[in-house]
């Protein structure tokens, strides 16, 4: 008998070996075996008949029993294949850790011949999407594996879960071994409740089952590192493979989900609009040069600091782009409709899209006036404008990079005592719905100007989140519950509005959002933006999610972007600048060379380290970048360069 044995390792082909002949293996298992030098771990893929002297035999096996079923490695070999990964990183990435999973392999329950279908997707929004999730998954016959975009949301759920029954955790928050025994334990029934990451998604769910996937539209659903697929993406092909319910929550869908709802692939059940805070935008046209608070946001943070409520500053990471200071409008590209890149050094517009590269303009297109600029308000100085105005307020600024250090609880602690909050979206997360008493975006434009076609679908998230809850990013939001703050303000949203990003739309839809989410209902949320007719900030305004996707899908479909047509990105590395651009204009070409490909000149990175060539397909892209690229993959091309293709990216980096 021999083996095929997929590894942990950049290569589209598995290895043979000899099975020892008093040894029983079944596809699904994994095993050691000796690859260049050293005993390694792989997935068995495959077996034939045969014996041939010169294979070297398998060292050992890892698992007792498979721990995929034939079912889950044809899923395997799917999104492999759709996100051009190799199957040994695909299951390194979604299996429990081999080194302590011995007794966590067991065959998968078989699919009775009575097992009834699964029913179709549903896509949970609106007030009290979790209260609703919690109630389906008490009222659920069998098992229940709850999906997050992170750990820290793992553990939260795992809290909730356990007040319903036993629940275990399959994330890497706890040991390798206590994974190892939750995987045994849903398999078995001795658990029936289950909360992890991306890296529980094949974890096994004897029928009937149901499968909850939080927050769909967080972009960390699709972490770095092979597979590059959307957990979406693999819950909802798991699910029309698998007779599961499967179940996405989201404040505000991505534009994909949204899309599969209108096409009725996806139920999304209508829901009366929750409490919602008093919205207003503050148009900021010509005005917030010097001082990032409008009077208007200042007075409001006046008040509700004497009524003792709770205060968010939402504030964006600034961006590259050009716009308008008199008028708000944004430079953008003709063809793609994005905003042009600005490039100090080069004192040029470049579409990080198309590569189109455009002097800078002496005044503007639309009302010509000369005040062109880059300009944003950054956390910072938007802290030391508020203790100026306010010194007697306790006043925390959430980072989201020293979120992630070892001051990252002394941050958390400030913030939980702090009368204002400053920071990004993140920080939402320390608020629940309807804990602030105001909420004020500074200048979300910043989302709304971003290079990226869901630009507007992030400024509504944000927004929406923020009139939920409310100085700080958008990771700090995390830090807030609902109806946890008295007032919201977005001090300069402009800064998302402006990224160099199709999904900057998107993206600002979300950071308003969520704010708006944590402001009590008698609190304020407040967005002082340039651009103030933004149908983001409308659709927030109203509490009307239709009337962001409705213009948003017609953007898109328009110009060719998700979920009308697919995008991927080939990222080439060579060395010197020359031998780079080289490099990707030869994978240019040999993707021009596939009928039903739209491919864009190659454009630098930022450094001027890499090279990025886009291309645009519709279902079959991966397939067709597979064949056009066959040919970079050889050992002997590997010498010329690196490169590195992402299908479907969800981050515009650029």
């Amino acid at each position: 008998m021999i083996a095929e044995v997929a590894f942990d390792a950049p290569m589209g082909h598995s290895f043979s070996y000899r099975v020892p002949d008093d040894w029983t293996v079944v596809p699904g298992q994994r095993a050691q075996a000796p690859l260049r030098g050293a005993s390694r771990v792989g997935m068995i893929v495959a077996l034939r008949d045969g014996a041939d002297p010169r294979l070297k035999p398998l060292d050992r096996l890892v698992d007792r029993e498979p721990v995929l079923s034939p079912v889950q490695l044809d899923l395997v070999h799917w999104i492999a294949a759709q996100s051009l990964s190799s199957v040994g990183s695909t299951c390194a990435a979604l299996l429990p850790p081999a080194a302590s999973a011995a007794a966590s392999g067991s065959r998968e329950s078989p699919r009775r011949a009575d097992t009834p279908a699964a029913p179709k997707p549903e896509l949970l929004v609106g007030a009290g999407r979790e209260k609703r999730l919690l109630e389906r998954i008490e009222a659920a016959k069998g098992a229940v594996l709850v999906i997050t975009a992170d750990i820290e949301t793992a553990a939260r759920w795992a809290q909730r879960l356990a007040k319903i029954d036993r629940v275990v955790r399959l994330d890497s928050g706890v040991p390798d071994e206590e994974r190892a025994a939750a995987w045994s334990a849903l398999r078995d029934g001795s658990a029936r409740l289950a909360a992890g990451t991306r890296s529980a998604l094949l974890a096994p769910l004897p029928p009937p089952a149901t499968l909850a996937l939080i927050d769909e539209h967080e972009a960390a659903h699709k972490p770095p590192g092979p597979p590059r697929m959307h957990s979406r993406d693999v819950a909802l092909e798991r699910a029309a493979r698998e007779p599961l319910a499967l179940l996405l929550t989201s404040a505000t869908p991505s534009v994909e989900a949204w899309w599969r709802a209108e096409s009725g692939l996806v139920d999304m059940p209508a829901r009366e609009p929750g409490p919602w805070p008093a919205v207003s935008v503050a148009d900021t046209r010509g005005i917030l040069r010097r001082e990032p608070l409008t009077p208007s946001v200042s007075r409001a943070i006046r008040e509700a600091l004497a009524a003792r409520r709770r205060v968010f500053l939402a504030v964006s990471r600034l961006t590259s782009s050009l716009a308008c200071d008199e008028c708000g409008t944004v430079v953008r590209c003709d063809e793609c409709a994005i905003a042009l890149a600005y490039s100090r050094a080069a004192a040029r517009l470049v579409c990080r899209l198309c590569a189109a590269s455009h002097p800078l303009p002496d005044t503007c297109a639309t009302c010509h006036g000369r005040r062109l600029s880059p300009f944003g308000w950054g956390a910072e100085r938007v802290e030391h404008a508020v203790r100026r105005r306010f010194p007697d307020a306790r006043i925390a600024r959430w980072d989201a990079e020293a979120a992630r250090s070892a001051r990252g609880e002394a941050q958390r602690a400030a913030a939980a005592a702090a009368d204002v909050v400053i920071g990004t979206r993140g920080a939402l997360r320390l608020f629940g719905p309807a804990a602030l008493g105001l909420a004020a975006f500074v200048s979300p434009d910043q989302l709304l100007r971003a290079p990226d076609f869901r630009a507007g679908e992030r400024t509504l998230a944000l927004a929406w989140a923020a009139a939920e809850r409310v100085i700080g990013t958008r990771g700090a939001l995390r830090l807030f519950g609902p109806a946890a703050l008295g007032l919201a303000a977005f001090v300069s949203p402009d800064q998302l509005l402006r990224a160099p990003d199709f999904r900057a739309g998107e993206r600002t839809l979300a950071l308003a959002w969520a704010a708006a989410e944590r402001v009590a209902a008698d609190g304020a949320l407040i967005i002082q933006s340039q651009n103030p007719g933004h149908y983001a900030f409308e659709a927030v305004a109203r509490q009307s999610l239709h009337a962001f996707y409705g213009r948003e899908l017609k953007f898109r479909a328009e110009l060719g972007y998700p979920p009308f047509r697919r995008l991927a990105v080939v990222t080439v590395r060579a060395g010197p600048s020359a031998d780079t651009r080289r490099l990707a204009e030869a994978v240019g070409a040999a993707l021009r060379g596939r009928r039903g490909l739209t491919v864009y000149p190659p454009v630098a990175d930022r450094k001027d380290r890499a090279q990025r060539v886009v291309a645009k397909g519709d279902a079959d892209l991966p397939r067709l970048l597979d064949e056009a690229l066959r040919e970079f993959k050889t050992p002997r091309a590997g010498s010329r360069g690196i490169f590195d293709v992402e299908v479907d990216p969800v981050e515009w980096q650029f």
